[in-house]
């Protein structure tokens, strides 16, 4: 016990000190600029004859492709090294991830490598959105059977 608080210690004495309130204005800034493209992009696809709805899952789509495709130029990491969680927080951090696991694996083959590792970061994801998405929709159920 003695000797994990020692590591601790230096460990904390040693480790770089975050500028926590730099990083935050960064990703408020930036997450703010990804958002703002993305009512851009909705108002884009409005004036092309989309209905809002429509429009709105175009945005969505965009981004994916936007981030899947940054990510396999290798651009994607820059830019979240300069804008923090602002690239993370919408839809293109979940397209970053499961892109980046199938360039890292794609050595291995498609079958083996992608095929298998694509899934390891958006599994628990789709699995967790599924289960919650059906436990919701058992208590919708039940609030408007009795209501």
């Amino acid at each position: 016990m003695e000797l994990n608080k020692k590591y601790s210690s230096l460990s904390d004495k040693h480790a770089p000190k975050s500028d926590t309130l730099n990083h935050s204005v960064r990703a408020f800034i930036g997450g703010g600029a990804v958002c703002l493209l993305g009512e851009l992009l909705a108002t884009l696809y409005m004036n092309l004859g989309t209905i809002e709805r429509d429009a709105y899952l175009l945005v969505t789509l965009t981004f994916i492709f936007i981030a899947a495709a940054l990510t396999a130029l290798g651009a994607f990491d820059k830019i979240s090294n300069v804008i923090f969680a602002g690239t993370l927080v919408p839809v293109t951090g979940f397209s970053n991830s499961v892109t980046a696991a199938a360039i890292d694996t794609r050595t291995e083959g498609y079958v083996s490598g992608v095929g298998s590792k694509i899934f390891t970061v958006a599994g628990p994801v789709i699995l967790f959105a599924a289960i919650s998405g059906t436990v919701y929709g058992f208590v919708y159920f039940l609030t408007t059977l009795f209501l």
